[in-house]
């Protein structure tokens, strides 16, 4: 899949100050996740279970 046709959106915990943010866009099957800064940059992409239990740890 072309990560450029997902919609991608950022958390509501970001500023607009430049600080480290990143980016979601969510799929049925996946999770992806960029640097909000680098839209052409790597992405990490993880099943919603581990995405689950990610916002579970950081809460």
């Amino acid at each position: 899949m072309n990560t450029n046709e997902l919609a991608w959106f950022k958390s509501s915990y970001s500023s607009n100050e430049g600080g480290a943010c990143l980016e979601i866009a969510t799929r049925p099957e996946t999770v992806h996740i960029r640097d909000s800064k680098n839209h052409t940059g790597p992405t990490l992409t993880i099943t919603p279970t581990t995405w689950t239990a990610f916002l579970r740890t950081v809460r």
